[in-house]
This record gives C-alpha cells, structure tokens and sequence, in this order.
C-alpha cells in the first residue's frame, strides 16, 4: 500500500530536513512519500525542499511550489488532490515542527484499513498537551473543541481541531474535496463536521501534543476569532451534505 505524507509548509526551513529524515527512518510496512506544500516561504523552505528531494530522497520526496501564502486549507486540499492522483492509498497530513511526533504514525497505518480515518487526539484518554502551555491556550484550545464546535455543529470527535490525520483515500475521494472552501485552521473543523455528517468511522488515538520546538506559531488572534466565526458558515453550507458522486470523486 502506498502511503503520502502531506506536510504544508510556511517558513519552516530548520524543521524540514529534520522531520523528512526522521519520517523516512519510520519503520512500516507501507511504501512512504512525502509531499511538501511551500507556500513561497521567504525562509528558502521551498529550496531546502528541492535540495533534499534532488539529493537525499529522489522519487520519495516531492515538493508543490505556490505562489504566495495561499493558505493552510488549500495546501492540504492541493496535497491530498495531488496525493490521490499520484496513487496513494492513504494520506497523513501533519505539520512540519514536530507537535506531531511520527512515532504515532507506524500506529495510525496498523489502523487505517479498518477506519475511514484515524486521528491523532489530544482530548480522548492517554492524549496529552505540552506542559508549556499558557493556562489561556489551553483554555481556548478546551472551548474550541469541547464547546463551541460541539454546540454549534454537534461534532463529536473530541478533537475535532487536530491537524494530525491518516485518510483513506476513499474517504477523501468521498468528501468531495471541491466543496472544502475553509483556508485556515477551521479547515480541521471543517473536514471534521463533514466527516460526521457523511457517517465516517472515524477512530481517535490518544497523542502528546508537543509545543513546536523551532520557530514562531501561525495561530494569531485573528486567526483563532476567524475560525470561531466560520463555524457558522460551515453548518450551513454543508446542511444538506451527500457522498461526492462516484464519477466525481474518482476524478480528484
């Protein structure tokens, strides 16, 4: 089975070397990729990228230049199009900095096959968030998913803001990818709720979520308000949400 890690990334030149290499050394049993989704970084991320698919891993490192910063949403919707059109059988999406730690991905592939996805949870029991965390992170961070989103779209996904996701390719195909229109991190909230509505079995395995160890996080203020007003617009625009018709998704 063939396995693509989608991994966007925005000025995140000293994390990419180091999480491609340590992806690679994962020991499973399925043929691994990683795709990288640059977003123009000013870093020189997108060259550090080239660098290593030219020279350390050819025909298993893969990189999307985009012009500008475009976004997180349409970085992932961009890799899993890209993924699924390459022959993936499943896809991993994961940030470039190591709050996802891969030792939990050998575990998510054990599970794949018999889930629609697999998400790494930091809110079901044995899940766990770094100690660094202000007191007010942690709160929004709580709120976000244990109130608001559940309150407004009845998600029950405990996590349903985690970044950190094994897909199989069929339910992928499945959601339709073209009705995603979420660019930022309600895009997780989005996929989520779309997920539950579409009746996906969706398992949930517990994670320590650990602060990133290089560089400075894309979650500003503005950010968090924008996905907290967003929940709205999502509810309604998939109120009536059906299965990507067949002939459609295959062609994603």
């Amino acid at each position: 089975m063939t396995t693509y890690i989608v991994i966007p990334t925005y000025n995140e030149s000293e994390n990419v070397s180091a999480i491609t290499a340590e992806l690679f050394s994962l020991d499973t049993n399925e043929e691994l990729h990683i795709l990288i989704v640059d977003d123009d970084s000013p870093d020189g991320t997108g060259q550090v990228a080239d660098d290593l698919a030219a020279n350390q891993y050819p025909g298993r490192l893969h990189v999307m230049h985009r012009t500008g910063k475009q976004g997180l949403g349409t970085a992932y919707v961009a890799g899993f199009k890209w993924a699924i059109e390459h022959g993936a059988d499943y896809v991993i999406q994961m940030d470039a900095d190591f709050s996802h730690s891969p030792s939990y991905i050998p575990q998510m592939l054990e599970t794949i096959s018999q889930h629609d996805v697999v998400v790494g949870s930091r809110y079901v029991s044995g899940g766990d968030l770094d100690e660094r965390w202000s007191w007010w992170r942690w709160f929004l961070s709580w709120w976000a998913n244990s109130v608001w989103t559940r309150t407004i779209l009845g998600v029950h996904t405990k996590d349903a803001t985690a970044g950190f996701k094994c897909w199989q390719r069929s339910a992928l195909q499945r959601i339709g990818l073209d009705r995603i229109h979420s660019n930022g991190y309600v895009f997780q909230v989005e996929m989520a709720y779309v997920s539950e509505k579409l009746g996906f079995d969706i398992l949930e395995i517990p994670i320590y979520f650990e602060d990133r160890r290089i560089g400075q996080s894309k979650m500003s203020v503005p950010v968090k308000i924008e996905a907290a007003l967003r929940v709205f617009e999502i509810r309604w625009r998939h109120r009536n949400v059906q299965p990507a018709p067949l002939s459609q998704s295959a062609e994603i």
